[in-house]
């Protein structure tokens, strides 16, 4: 909402911007924000600790308005604030945690792209442009995101602008499990599936959660009130709420992902999360030949090979790691991927070799030797057909893809 207001001031005219989402108050630094329709709400400990660190303001007649909507352009300057310290002096600088939490490429951003960003609406224009314009640069924001960004946020539009925000702040939660906390919402199967990904990755985190019907509140648009809860809740982790039924257990790792970020990882099984650190033993043997994200360890014949696989030529549709060794959490599934390629056994002969020896134990050798045996017959040119293998405490399935150039070994633990 927005209004000019034209003042005379020694003969000249004086416009001034008003903001009626967003309108200063004229609180120092710290002080404490009292607003005559917050006594009895539900937010007023979070819209009084965060008006007075200056991250939305109340209204020239006293009141906050907690229930009017936020739009999208009102939320991105919020959270950037929320990032920020308020000094003394009325000017801002970024919490030392956020920016230490930021990868090097996003550091750039803030030191070097945006060097004289002042936390301040832009008054010669747009007056959300600064903020927009870093955010999209901070990969929060898809270029573009909102076509008109004086539109009132849905619920899930905010659960989308969280999400990239702690995968670059912090780390993304298991899908599998995230999805099946929010799973119990009424309402979420009329998410669109990446909306449910949003959805289930904050609601996990606990920072957003749902009504006392059981909704989300799809839809829905959030509120001032709403906004400054889950900002609140983004930027200290000690409000969150705990969303776990406990179902994660102990078997937690922190893996790296494509982008160079992190995600926490829920194993199905002790023996399943031990695989995982095989798996970095095993790429050791290759030296720096592999790439590891996630739970998938790619080895490469070189270093030429490795640059194009996880690089520019990644994209072009050609596969160039020559094996892989592979985890499914979710499924409990342990997997082996070969390559036909001239020496790819004798690279990788021993790292596969010390991946079956984890899950098969006294059973290795029986492996091996089906896995040497497809792969010569694929060598050598010879049918090999799709087939299930009893492997001591597994079922050991074989796919022959790529006509006869890749072999993919899944291996299921027998219930």
């Amino acid at each position: 909402m927005k209004r000019w207001q034209k003042t005379g001031l020694a003969g000249m005219t004086l416009c001034v911007w008003l903001m009626g989402a967003v309108p200063a108050t004229g609180l120092a630094a710290g002080q404490e924000a009292v607003y005559a329709d917050m006594a009895e709400h539900w937010a007023k400990d979070s819209v009084t600790r965060m008006s007075s660190l200056g991250i939305l303001d109340g209204f020239p007649d006293g009141t906050f308005r907690p229930e009017e909507a936020v739009t999208a352009d009102q939320f991105v300057k919020m959270l950037l604030l929320s990032y920020s310290e308020l000094y003394p002096n009325g000017e801002r600088g970024w919490k030392t945690s956020f920016f230490g939490s930021l990868s090097e490429a996003n550091k750039n951003v803030l030191q070097r792209d945006h060097r004289d960003f002042n936390f301040k609406p832009d008054v010669s224009g747009y007056w959300a442009k600064p903020y927009v314009d870093l955010a999209e640069d901070l990969n929060i924001l898809a270029k573009n995101q909102f076509a008109d960004y004086k539109v009132k946020l849905r619920r899930e539009d905010v659960a989308e602008i969280v999400y990239y925000t702690l995968k670059e702040t912090e780390f993304l939660e298991d899908s599998a499990y995230s999805m099946g906390l929010a799973s119990q919402y009424g309402d979420y199967l009329s998410l669109s599936s990446r909306a449910q990904r949003f959805v289930a990755e904050v609601t996990a985190k606990g920072i957003m959660e749902g009504y006392p019907n059981g909704y989300f509140g799809a839809g829905l648009p959030v509120t001032r009130a709403e906004a400054l809860r889950i900002l609140e809740r983004l930027t200290d982790k000690t409000g969150r709420v705990n969303a776990s039924s406990g179902a994660e257990g102990s078997y937690v790792k922190m893996v790296p992902t494509a982008d160079g970020s992190y995600k926490k990882l829920i194993f199905s099984s002790e023996k399943m999360m031990g695989a995982y650190d095989v798996m970095l033993e095993a790429a050791a043997l290759r030296g720096t030949n592999y790439d590891m994200q996630g739970t998938v360890l790619r080895l490469f014949k070189d270093a030429a090979a490795k640059s194009k696989g996880t690089g520019g030529a990644a994209g072009s549709g050609e596969a160039w790691d020559e094996a892989s060794l592979w985890l499914e959490p979710g499924y409990r599934i342990y997997g082996v991927t070969i390559r036909l390629q001239d020496g790819m056994l004798a690279r990788n002969e021993e790292a596969i070799g010390k991946f079956a020896a984890y899950i098969f134990g006294h059973h290795t050798d029986t492996f091996l030797i089906l896995f040497n045996q497809v792969y010569s017959q694929l060598a050598d040119g010879q049918t090999v057909e799709n087939r299930t293998v009893s492997v001591g405490g597994y079922s050991v399935e074989i796919a022959i893809q790529d006509g006869g150039k890749t072999a993919v070994f899944s291996i299921l633990e027998k219930q």
